[in-house]
């Protein structure tokens, strides 16, 4: 029986028919593996996914942590699930060597991890931000940091969070209050209180690493002036063991629509409920230098943007794949043109407007785990680069294409989950089926790591102009390869369309920038972020093309529609919202508050 989380047969034509990552074993970091290694991990976390992930998701939903004023509890089945994952060594499974890592490609592990993401978001969230905490460590902490903190977490003793909002400066990190003062012995003691920080309290591991980011007295204004610290809930000894109890305490839960099965916390740092060394303020140790927290956070910010790019697209495929088995099990009235009312049922997949919905569905999934793919690659391609030309080159890429693999899957395979609740009827929106929860659990990755607004921000303020625009050339080439290479194929006239398209983006960005109105040209960012990444989706859909070609068989051919329906029903859209970017329209930015 084919599995409702992820398509297996999918994932082995991405990563092996298409981006060829049997291929990255040629290069030394990669060469103690090979596609028989990567199958077995891909094997591995799938049966993991099923056997300890997908059976406690909707307990995990419906009997979401408490927390009695000292004690975070759980349900059972997480603890269960954290030591499948950490007992098969896959917190490690891509880090370096030298650290006990089997220094697996990113592309596989995040392809592999996908099942866990479909099966059960919130518990596989717990680990997600461990490995991203313990990467973020390893690249810029010291020698005894990774000693003391690293290594516990890639064995799944210790787990690690992120700690950057607060609620009154939310996204606004440059207006943080949490400060840091520096100690003699070379610590700081940390005071202050954290929001919406995923993970950062339960009973689940020794102990909890939070990477929190503060303000060291008297130094620059601003996110310049911002500092990462290493606070852990316990303090650890010299030889390892577990010491005393830091000041940094829950103050308590938040509830959410979704991924409830994850506690998410607001922390308090030196409150006085506990103070180690008899001294008042949370234990912290420095990362790196002074005033360069953002610097180093981003390292992990980024990591968890893909992360979550990730998951909405897992959790609009096992959506998908859900609503298909429906559709396919579901009779339900006749075909529009059948005269006789005593005729059997159909199933609803034989109705034109179901096919719509799956077709959408299949277009927009598989097209983003596509994207989501290809940036890991790029994280590999960088990390094992053969000179700096080439890491540089994945580096422009994945800088241009990382607010794209966050945003777009979070706002498209979030529709995917819409329909698939339409595609079961009344049923969908029921608890008793599962498409409701997938939906609503998506529903937070739009505003997790940094909403749309914040994503199109980046991408056209930053991403687009930064080096006289060179991440942009850099994609340009890429995509002009991708049409150059297709135009010998059945697929030259979708070829054409994303040419013509992608040139009036350029030229349209050009346009933006060149009238002088930045105002203007910004406040309509999140359209540009979405036509960029509509057009994008389009690449990724011409790319599969391509890996396709000359093969027959229904798979291949599923491919092919859903490429026709993408650039049929889709691409289209990028044609009025690129009319409305070069308008420079100020509708929004004329806009007062008064006239609401």
């Amino acid at each position: 029986m084919k599995s409702t989380l992820l398509s297996r047969r999918d994932l082995d034509f991405l990563l092996f028919e298409w981006l060829r990552v049997d291929e990255l074993t040629k290069r030394e970091r990669f060469a103690d593996h090979s596609r028989e290694t990567f199958s077995d991990v891909l094997d591995l976390c799938e049966e993991l996914a099923e056997r300890y992930f997908a059976p406690h998701n909707k307990a995990s939903d419906a009997h979401e942590p408490t927390f009695d004023g000292t004690t975070v509890t759980v349900i059972p089945q997480v603890k269960e699930a954290w030591d499948a994952f950490a007992q098969a060594d896959l917190l490690a499974v891509s880090a370096d060597a030298a650290l006990g890592g089997a220094q697996l490609p990113t592309t596989v592990a995040q392809a592999a991890f996908a099942w866990f993401s479909a099966a059960n978001l919130s518990t596989f969230g717990y680990l997600m931000l461990t490995v991203a905490n313990a990467n973020l460590l390893a690249e810029f902490g010291s020698d005894d940091q990774v000693e003391a903190f690293v290594k516990p977490m890639l064995t799944g003793r210790f787990s690690g969070t992120m700690a950057l909002s607060e609620a009154q400066a939310g996204s606004s990190l440059a207006d943080i209050l949490t400060r840091a003062e520096p100690r003699p012995d070379g610590s700081y003691r940390l005071f202050g209180s954290k929001m919406w920080i995923s993970g950062a309290e339960h009973e689940l591991t020794d102990n909890i690493v939070n990477l929190v980011l503060a303000k060291i007295p008297g130094g620059p204004p601003g996110t310049k002036g911002i500092s990462l610290f290493i606070v852990p809930k316990f303090l650890v000894n010299p030889d390892g063991s577990i010491g005393e109890r830091n000041d940094v305490v829950i103050a308590g839960l938040n509830h959410k629509m979704g991924q409830r099965g994850i506690t998410n916390t607001v922390l308090n740092f030196g409150e006085g409920r506990h103070q180690p060394a008899g001294e008042p303020g949370a234990v912290g140790y420095l990362v790196g230098e002074p005033h360069r927290g953002i610097v180093y956070m981003f390292h992990m910010m980024n990591e968890a943007r893909l992360g979550v790019g990730m998951g909405a697209v897992a959790l609009g495929y096992t959506g998908y794949l859900k609503s298909l088995e429906y559709a396919r099990s579901r009779p339900q009235g006749r075909h529009p043109l059948a005269k006789d009312p005593t005729a059997p049922q159909v199933p609803i997949i034989e109705h034109a407007d179901v096919k719509r919905m799956l077709l959408a569905q299949k277009a927009y999934v598989e097209g983003a785990m596509a994207l989501t793919l290809y940036c890991a690659k790029l994280v590999d391609v960088q990390h094992s680069a053969d000179s700096q030309e080439q890491a540089r080159s994945a580096g422009r890429l994945l800088d241009i294409l990382t607010p794209v693999a966050k945003s777009w899957p979070s706002q498209w395979c979030l529709e995917a989950n819409n329909l698939a609740i339409q595609v079961h009827g009344g049923y969908g929106y029921t608890s008793e089926y599962d498409v409701e929860q997938h939906y609503r659990d998506n529903r937070l990755n739009p505003i997790h790591e940094g909403t749309h607004g914040i994503q199109s921000l980046d991408l056209l303020g930053r991403k687009i102009t930064q080096d006289g625009g060179a991440n942009l050339s850099a994609l340009t080439e890429s995509v002009d390869a991708t049409i150059a290479a297709a135009r010998s194929t059945a697929a030259a006239p979708l070829a054409e369309e994303l040419d013509a398209a992608w040139q009036r983006l350029v030229a349209v960005t050009m346009s933006m920038f060149a009238a002088g109105d930045v105002e203007a040209a910004l406040a309509n960012s999140a359209i540009y972020l979405e036509t960029f990444g509509h057009l994008v989706i389009g690449w990724m859909w011409l790319e599969q093309l391509l890996a396709a070609d000359g093969r027959d068989g229904d798979f291949y051919d599923g491919k092919r529609q859903a490429a026709r329906y993408f650039y049929r029903y889709e691409l289209p859209r990028t044609a009025a919202q690129l009319d409305l970017l070069e308008s420079l329209d100020r509708t929004t930015v004329q806009m007062r508050p008064d006239w609401f």
